[in-house]
């Protein structure tokens, strides 16, 4: 009973955080779109049950997540992002995006959406374009793979196709090309060793985060943050430098770590039951 009354207290407490404050700080990692039914590649276990091929060849997501595959095994670079592409294009965002957009849309400071996912969730949740910041980029944006002259340039991937063999999850031809120099692209994604991503596009939403905060650095501001955890550190980092440098509530929704800075609020459970915990409080 004792451990019921203190989630209800949490989720209480959280409620009471987002109904007082001004503006809305989304922070979101992978482990928000678990609701959806998009895989936990949180660890290879999880990785390798989504992807049995790549467990067979006892390839890690850190492995494949490296650009040197464009150059060595373009077919299995692109089966890897390709398939992530036509996965992340069927998926429906669950039910608690809408409620995060309802709460930051009825804020006079509004929202921002900071996330490390790569998916477009927060896009198709109907989130305005220029109120979120893709730290590592977008797999629904592409860019050349030769170094120099067009390698300058980032553009949509709405029309590229590309079919994936499932039993050996390597791309078939035609893979994407460059529409300039026609030669292979890869997606506009922040990858581990990564020397050649082209961040402009991703800088540009950084600025306007910059100008958010700045306009909302004497209100009170929530920040949501779900599903981050500490093996790519980089939203768990950002959402408690907020919460410290703007004195806003950080509220953590982690199954896995959900470990906060002391004053700060901790709710370890899924995405969809906390925030629509959330929401009944708030709707009282």
């Amino acid at each position: 009973m004792k451990a019921k009354a203190d989630r209800g207290t949490l989720i209480s407490n959280a409620a009471d955080a987002i109904a007082n404050s001004d503006a809305l700080l989304v922070c979101a990692g992978s482990g928000i779109g678990v609701d959806s039914g998009l895989p936990d590649f949180r660890g290879n276990k999880g990785f390798w049950e989504a992807y049995p091929p790549f467990a067979k060849l006892g390839l890690r997501f850190i492995d494949l997540a490296n650009p040197a595959w464009f150059d060595q095994d373009p077919e299995l670079a692109w089966g890897f992002y390709g398939h992530r592409l036509n996965l992340y294009r069927k998926t429906i965002p669950h039910k608690g995006f809408d409620l995060l957009l309802k709460w930051g849309e009825s804020k006079p400071g509004g929202y921002f959406v900071f996330t490390s996912n790569v998916d477009g969730q927060f896009q198709k949740a109907d989130f305005d374009e220029s109120h979120i910041l893709e730290c590592h980029g977008s797999i629904h944006h592409l860019q050349c793979t030769r170094a120099g002259g067009c390698n300058t340039t980032i553009w949509r991937a709405d029309k590229v196709i590309v079919t994936v063999d499932e039993t050996t999850m390597k791309a078939k031809e035609p893979l994407p090309q460059c529409p300039i120099c026609q030669e292979l692209a890869r997606p506009n994604i922040l990858m581990f060793g990564d020397w050649s991503w082209l961040p402009y596009r991703t800088e540009s939403q950084q600025s306007r985060f910059r100008q958010w905060l700045q306009e909302n650095a004497k209100t009170r501001i929530a920040v949501v943050e779900i599903g981050a955890g500490t093996g790519v550190p980089t939203v768990r980092m950002t959402s408690e430098s907020i919460a410290s440098t703007y004195g806003a509530t950080l509220i953590r929704i982690n199954t896995r770590e959900p470990n906060v800075p002391p004053g700060q609020i901790s709710i370890p459970t899924g995405a969809l039951e906390a925030l629509e915990k959330i929401n009944t409080q708030l709707t009282r």
